[in-house]
């Protein structure tokens, strides 16, 4: 089973998010938390969150990038709790049943989008639209036949 890794090829979110999430994160979408902001009354860094961040699962800070990586179902089962407990510790959820549900869904949603090999880079870019929030992505898919393990596709320079 598939499912999204934080991934940082450069400092860059460490500037342009308010918190960033940390590499290796397991990540979803996350525009669960974005539905009640308006993006244009925001600062530069919570623009830049809306636009394109994903949300990690640990941190609950953002990346703009993500990679499909494999999941264990003991780590699918975390992630969902960690995002349960935040939706309803920090975004007015109802219960933990109606809490446990949303982050079910949303985890459903992101393994939808891991239809892609293993290394392939996903990028996200969100806008608010009249009945909500528009949500599409672009990817950079690994070449094939190529054992990643063996090959550096980015190096990181300061």
């Amino acid at each position: 089973m598939y499912f999204l890794r934080s991934v940082r090829l450069d400092p860059s979110d460490l500037q342009v998010f308010e918190h960033a999430a940390e590499p290796g994160e397991w990540a979803v979408p996350g525009s669960f938390a974005l539905l009640d902001i308006d993006p244009q009354t925001h600062d530069p860094k919570q623009r830049e969150a809306f636009h394109h961040g994903f949300i990690g699962t640990d941190s609950f800070g953002h990346s703009s990038l993500v990679t499909v990586a494999d999941i264990s179902p003991a780590d699918l089962s975390g992630v969902i709790d960690r995002i349960a407990s935040h939706l309803r510790r920090h975004c007015g959820a109802p219960s933990d049943r109606v809490a446990r549900s949303a982050a079910e869904e949303e985890v459903g949603f992101t393994l939808e989008l891991c239809t892609h090999p293993v290394g392939t880079l996903i990028a996200l870019h969100r806008e608010a639209v009249d009945n909500g929030i528009e949500e599409s992505y672009r990817t950079v898919s690994p070449p094939q036949g190529v054992d990643h393990s063996r090959v550096r596709l980015w190096a990181v320079t300061e």
